[in-house]
């Protein structure tokens, strides 16, 4: 099998994966089961400062979107970091430590903003041996509103400030972990590198509020009658944390830095994908919470059984699909598709007919006994189709030869190089 040994600014694992700083990752027992289980790292759950202590919600801490098939897309938390005293999360870390020395392990932390805060709090963590620090902008609840968190984490010049006291007063190596609740991703993440960080790690939870108890008339989950915004994470954020880490990697002023993929992982495909656009390595939590520590034995075996099939190194994978990534004037315009049905994969349930009718082109024909087919000359290709089909692979997008003459449009598919150059940009007509 490949190996997947990874090397994430230094520090080394077995693996690639590893438990993101949240409930999983809490306490020694969850730990030590999660590297029985062959977790390659854990990021151990925010540690706070001997300050006045961390009250959790005696009730409900999680709001929840579910699928059809009641299968969980995502979790909303107003859990904040840890409530047990910080000395006694010393004592664990450095345990658990001595025990697997060949597994990562980062602590997060979140204090106050100010030097003496952060000086002293890494202090005290210093003899845990610990492989590292993540720093904690981007909680969106409770701490945040104390000043910490995604407080910090949507101003830059906070995040630079932070994070080179962090270097000034630390030897250890310094991810520093962004929030998503805010509009230009690649601004902290220059921030951190401005600081000195040496890896930044994204994407924190999304602030929401999941659902309305339509009875009681407050967000979900309640307490006392009384609901919060939470932080959201699960399936249904990987598609805006495959973005950011995207933006990251490809954004001039950051390319080059490391980064750890987080947002929605359940499967090595989804650990893959994140790779593919920059992430060096990728953390986990919603996904153990759903079905336990033992799932890296299926994201273990498949990224390996992939990584073999190309003939690829794990080294090999990161970054793959940066260069592919682009901006949509640049998009190539001659390249031209239709959507295609397979009749015998087909099952007549009309889903397509009814999507394209409905809402988009009219360009799926039914016949009286239900065979559908495609207008070539109304398609514009969105693929919809594809989309709403319950068949996988029984509607295709079939490329036009370069040189074909589209029937919806009437021109040839080699007309145009790109938007830049198309008529009917405003700033291609200006330009002639």
């Amino acid at each position: 099998m490949a190996d997947l040994t990874s090397s994430f600014v230094g520090i080394k694992s077995p693996n690639p994966f590893w438990l993101a700083s949240a409930p999983p990752t809490d306490k020694e027992y969850n730990v030590t089961r999660a590297f029985q289980a062959g977790w390659g790292g854990v990021v151990w759950k925010t540690l706070g400062s001997d300050g006045p202590p961390i009250v959790n919600v005696g009730g409900p801490r999680y709001g929840a979107i579910w699928g059809a098939d009641r299968r969980l897309l995502g979790l909303n938390n107003i859990e904040l970091i840890t409530d047990r005293p910080l000395q006694v999360n010393l004592d664990e870390i450095k345990r658990v430590k001595r025990a697997w020395r060949d597994r990562a392990l980062v602590i997060s932390l979140m204090v106050p903003c100010d030097e003496e805060s952060w000086k002293d709090i890494l202090r005290r963590i210093e003899d845990t041996e610990a492989d590292g620090v993540e720093l904690n902008f981007g909680c969106p609840h409770g701490m945040a509103e104390r000043g910490m968190g995604s407080a910090v984490g949507q101003v830059p010049e906070y995040i630079e400030m932070v994070t080179a006291w962090v270097k000034k007063h630390s030897r250890m190596p310094c991810i520093v972990k962004l929030t998503p609740n805010i509009a230009d991703i690649r601004k902290p993440a220059e921030a951190a590198r401005r600081g000195g960080a040496d890896a930044v790690s994204l994407i924190n939870t999304i602030n929401s509020i999941t659902a309305v108890d339509l009875d009681a008339f407050s967000p979900e989950p309640m307490i006392d009658g009384k609901g919060t915004h939470g932080g959201y994470c699960g399936p249904a954020v990987k598609p805006i944390a495959l973005n950011m880490v995207a933006e990251i990697a490809r954004n001039a002023d950051t390319r080059g830095l490391p980064i750890s993929g987080i947002g929605g992982v359940t499967t090595w495909r989804d650990a893959a994908e994140f790779m593919a656009l920059g992430a060096g390595n990728v953390q986990v939590c919603t996904a153990v919470m759903t079905y336990g520590f033992k799932i890296v034995h299926e994201m273990i075996s498949g990224l390996s059984q992939y990584l073999d099939d190309k003939g690829m190194a794990l080294s090999d994978l990161i970054g793959r699909a940066v260069p592919n990534v682009t901006d949509w004037q640049y998009l190539n315009l001659n390249y031209v598709t239709k959507a295609h049905i397979d009749q015998a994969a087909c099952i007549k349930c009309g889903r397509c007919y009814a999507a394209c009718e409905d809402t988009s082109h009219q360009a799926i024909a039914m016949s009286p006994d239900r065979v559908f087919t495609v207008k070539d000359e109304d398609c514009v290709a969105c693929n919809l189709c594809v989309n709403v089909c319950p068949v996988e692979g029984c509607i295709t997008m079939v490329p036009m030869a370069k040189g074909a003459t589209d029937p919806r449009t009437g021109r040839k598919v080699a007309d145009y190089a790109n938007w830049t150059t198309h008529p009917n940009n405003p700033m291609a007509r200006a330009a002639e």
